[in-house]
């Protein structure tokens, strides 16, 4: 008689039970398009896959500043790219709220996002901060007892590694020969 590993099949129910999710995440998902914003610095950029090409154009997005309430009133830029995506950005945006909408060229609201631009880092420079010159790359904290910490090489480190790996692949090996029955 031959007994199949619980362990498989606890490892195939497992597995099943985490799929299963996944899959009807996928199945029930819709399609929404919309638009996704981006900053980096004071640039600003917004993509969307909304819009067809129309009379050569995709469609025009607009950065509104808070104090701007209509589309005709902000920052235009036109929509480039293909079927498969169109993006715009507008570069220098001052620190500040912002919204971008993306009108696509058949007179459609493609989407409508908040944004916000940071103000760029200053990097600030204390009285007391000296810079540091070091002759090796820093590995952390070295141990030992007064001065006996020492930083080891390559081939130490090897052989360590190598001890390492055959302590873990002999008692891979024990706990393997231990589990199956004798036979005479």
């Amino acid at each position: 008689m031959r007994n199949s590993s619980p362990h498989l099949r606890t490892g195939l129910t497992v597995a099943a039970a985490a799929a299963l999710p996944i899959a009807l995440a996928a199945g029930s998902a819709h399609a929404d398009p919309g638009i996704s914003v981006s900053t980096t610095g004071s640039t600003v950029s917004v993509t969307t896959t909304a819009c067809a090409q129309l009379n050569g154009s995709w469609g025009t997005a607009s950065l509104l500043s808070s104090g701007q309430s209509s589309f005709a009133q902000g920052r235009q830029a036109s929509l480039s790219g293909s079927g498969s995506g169109q993006s715009a950005t507008w570069s220098d945006v001052s620190p500040g709220t912002y919204t971008v909408i993306v009108m696509c060229s058949n007179n459609s609201t493609a989407g409508t996002q908040s944004v916000v631009v940071s103000s760029p880092a200053t990097p600030t420079m204390s009285a007391t901060a000296s810079p540091t010159v070091s002759a090796s790359p820093s590995r952390g904290v070295m141990g030992g007892v007064g001065g006996a910490a020492r930083d080891y090489g390559t081939v130490t480190l090897v052989g360590g590694g190598l001890l390492v790996g055959s302590g873990v692949f002999a008692t891979a090996w024990y706990l393997r020969r231990r589990q199956k029955p004798y036979r005479f």
